[in-house]
């Protein structure tokens, strides 16, 4: 599977952790966020690792989920990419 970059402006929040955690705590979906060092600041992300167990269900509702956290922060949201079709 391909992995996906989830970018998102730096201004709020400073780094990926946020979204991770609403992720977490609201919705108990874990993703891993990749924060500075590892990546450049204003590049931090969302490592999503789906396996043969996340049907198609349980990825409609990481979808939702991360639709309703990206709203509540007030990230940006962007064109879906025609690697999501």
């Amino acid at each position: 599977m391909t992995p996906i970059s989830c970018r998102y402006s730096s201004a709020i929040p400073k780094n990926a952790s946020g979204p991770a955690i609403l992720l977490l705590e609201e919705h108990h979906i874990y993703i891993q966020p990749i924060n500075y060092p590892t990546v450049a600041k204003g590049t931090e992300r969302l490592r999503i690792t789906p396996s043969p167990y996340h049907d198609d269900g349980l990825i409609d509702q990481l979808a939702e989920a991360l639709l309703q956290v990206w709203e509540r922060l007030g990230l940006p949201l962007h064109e879906k990419s025609l690697a999501a079709e």
